[in-house]
């Protein structure tokens, strides 16, 4: 009679600490498997991948045009145009269910950002195009160390930040850098794709 008491106890122990292994194991997958940004807004020339679920003929890797459309197998068109991830799923599910599939799930990825660049000219170390972060806001001394920093002779107090806008006008700022590093403030010089920062040099 001991004997199976101490048989049953022991099974108890194992299968409490198979479970709280099983447990370990599940929370640390759940951790490693990365999640989507659903709150990314698409921009031309993104490559993404549009999968249905249970329908791989149906699987598609695309491109965004120039005006922000892609084709796809049955429904053809979709205009993306200022939509996010999660905005485009649920579109193209509508689309789909419309016509041809019942509730059908998207998962939306993109596979490759398209590249969005503002150029630093004048007196930096090496001048040219600065990819701005598909995730993250590329601020003037930013833009400026990613192109080497300044030079030497570079004039801090002058920066010309140039800019189109909305509206089709060109609008150019004269921007006090050496304020922003001194005080240590905030940059709060965002920029924007095709933005040109042009920094002079300093008169001897």
């Amino acid at each position: 009679m001991l004997f199976r008491s101490i048989c049953l106890a022991t099974s108890l122990v194992c299968a409490s600490t198979r479970i709280i292994a099983a447990d370990s194991v599940s929370a640390s997958t759940l951790k490693s498997v990365p999640t989507e940004r659903t709150d990314y807004i698409f921009q031309p020339y993104d490559l993404i991948q549009v999968v249905v679920f249970q329908e791989p003929d149906l699987a598609r890797e695309v491109r965004l045009s120039q005006d922000s459309t892609i084709n796809l197998p049955l429904i053809g068109a979709v205009d993306l145009t200022g939509k996010t991830v999660r905005e485009a799923q649920d579109v193209i599910r509508q689309r789909y269910d419309r016509d041809y599939l019942v509730n059908p799930q998207i998962n939306i990825t993109v596979m490759e950002y398209a590249k969005e660049t503002v150029n630093v000219l004048g007196a930096v170390n090496t001048p040219g195009a600065i990819t701005i972060p598909p995730d993250l806001p590329l601020k003037l001394l930013d833009a400026i160390t990613r192109a080497g920093g300044f030079s030497r002779l570079a004039d801090r107090k002058k920066v010309k930040l140039t800019r189109l806008n909305a509206d089709g006008k060109t609008s150019t700022s004269v921007i006090n850098a050496d304020d922003i590093i001194q005080s240590n403030s905030t940059d709060s010089w965002v920029l924007s794709k095709g933005d040109v920062i042009f920094v002079p040099e300093r008169i001897l």
